[in-house]
């Protein structure tokens, strides 16, 4: 079987130009094709001589960026959630989340909103600019299943089957992009490494990715709106300060001492928080630029007074925002998530130790697309 066009780097693609012969440009232009324009057929490829196309079609192939199964709709907050088909039959899954997940923030000195749908700018109290675009957030997988097990986590209990190439997580967005374009008139602002896998345990396909949907001739999405979290996996987080882009960084915290973090994330008994906290730190160093926090509640186990105070003193010194997400329930979890007003009582009594506080409603959590809630299932 020929290897698809869509594989190669574009530095591949200066290699192969090379080898041939062809002007060092060609790969760029074929490089647009395949992201910026999306095309599935070397014939569309029009500035492009007949002679080049057909010696590319000769030595590869070009497929659909990928197979979608399922899409399915949240009736509820306009959650889209992509079930995709592997080229070797593997599934993974995708979301396409609507503006605004925050429920409650909290930042700067009396400083205190709560609105159903929670911007950048609405967290400060602000509306959002006139002519802005909505907020539209593709969360995309980086592995066919997941290595690390957490608890709280539905992608977790069904084990780790690969990682995706570069091109299976960039095609990911393309393909959302597509069904966008055909559906609805926003576009997407804002892509999230946050989906089925640990980006840092498939480092340079991550990256990879990364840079093309960032690209001007790939997807386009401005590197500042292209957030990568992990759960804290140190070596992956200090290279990640040494890319050049400025993507951003979310460490999947949830807890605030090493007994608990290991109970509910068992990747904390190789990377304790004394390791992990250490490379954040290094991070913000190097980077000089703040880094979410993202903390999964539950009930009885990280919601404690005592984590209010151990979170206040690990997270003192970072510029940080920190997300309080609710658990979302799936089938098998005995974890339950907090009561509301148990969520915003934590939640005030945590700021202002901390820089921002947020409490985030997952959306999609109705047709399992909610934080932790991907398992890739179908089929």
């Amino acid at each position: 079987m020929k290897p698809d066009l869509r594989s190669l780097t574009l530095a591949q693609l200066q290699a192969l130009c090379a080898e041939l012969g062809w002007p060092r440009y060609t790969a760029a232009q074929v490089f647009t094709w395949l992201w910026q324009k999306g095309v599935d057929d070397l014939a569309a490829m029009t500035n492009l001589s007949k002679e080049r196309r057909a010696l590319l079609s000769e030595r590869f192939s070009l497929l659909p960026p990928l197979s979608s199964l399922l899409s399915t709709a949240s009736d509820d907050d306009g959650t889209t959630k992509f079930t995709f088909k592997l080229a070797d039959g593997n599934i993974i899954e995708s979301v396409l989340i609507g503006e605004g997940s925050g429920v409650l923030g909290f930042e700067g000195p009396g400083s205190m909103t709560r609105t159903p749908a929670l911007s950048d700018r609405g967290l400060r109290g602000q509306p959002p600019d006139a002519g802005t675009p909505a907020r539209r957030t593709v969360c995309v997988s980086t592995q066919v299943g997941c290595k690390l097990g957490c608890t709280f986590c539905f992608t977790g209990t069904h084990g780790f089957r690969r990682d995706l190439s570069w091109h299976e997580i960039a095609a990911q967005v393309l393909a959302v992009r597509s069904f966008v374009i055909r559906h609805s008139d926003f576009v997407i602002t804002n892509v999230v490494f946050m989906g089925m896998g640990e980006p840092f345990l498939n480092y340079d396909a991550t990256i990879e990715a990364a840079k093309t949907i960032n690209a001007e001739n790939g997807l386009g999405i401005g590197a500042r709106r292209i957030t990568i979290s992990t759960s804290g996996i140190p070596d992956g987080i200090r290279a990640f300060a040494r890319v050049e882009e400025q993507f951003r960084l979310a460490l999947s915290l949830n807890a605030s001492d090493d007994e608990t973090r290991s109970r509910l994330m068992p990747v904390n008994k190789i990377h304790p928080l004394k390791d992990v906290m250490a490379a954040m730190r290094d991070y913000t160093d190097a980077k000089g630029k703040r880094v979410t926090f993202e903390y999964v509640l539950v009930d009885g186990i990280n919601n404690r007074d005592r984590d209010v105070k151990q979170l206040a003193a690990l997270l003192k010194g970072i510029p940080c925002k920190l997300n309080l997400i609710p658990l979302n329930p799936f089938a098998g979890c005995e974890l339950t998530p907090p009561a509301p007003e148990s969520v915003e009582t934590f939640a005030r009594k945590l700021w202002p130790h901390v820089p921002a506080v947020t409490v985030r409603r997952s959306k999609g959590a109705s047709i399992l697309a909610g934080c932790g809630q991907l398992a890739g299932l179908a089929g």
